[in-house]
C-alpha cells in the first residue's frame, strides 16, 4: 500500500517537473499524474530500448520526467501549437 502512494506522490512530481521544463507550468494535479505515470511507462520502455535499465532511486524519476516530456512534445506537435 505504501509503494503504491509513493508511486502516486513521484508519479504527480515527475509530470510537475515535465511540465515545467516544457512549458513553464504545472498541469494541475490530476493532468500531472497521469503525464507522470505515463511518462514513467513511456521513459521506462525508450530507455530499456536503449540498453539503460532504471530501477527505482533518482535515474528512475529522471526516466519519468524524460518520459512525460516526450509525451508533452508529441502532444504539442499533435496539436500544432
Amino acid at each position: 500500500m505504501v509503494d503504491w502512494i509513493i508511486w502516486i506522490i513521484l508519479g504527480i512530481l515527475a509530470g510537475f517537473v515535465a511540465g515545467k521544463l516544457f512549458s513553464g507550468h504545472g498541469h494541475g494535479l490530476i493532468v500531472n499524474l497521469v503525464l507522470g505515470v505515463a511518462g514513467s511507462i513511456l521513459g521506462g520502455w525508450l530507455f530499456s530500448l536503449l540498453g539503460g535499465h532504471a530501477q527505482g532511486g533518482f535515474m528512475s524519476f529522471l526516466v519519468a520526467v524524460g518520459g512525460a516530456v516526450v509525451i508533452l512534445f508529441i502532444f504539442k506537435l499533435l496539436r500544432g501549437k
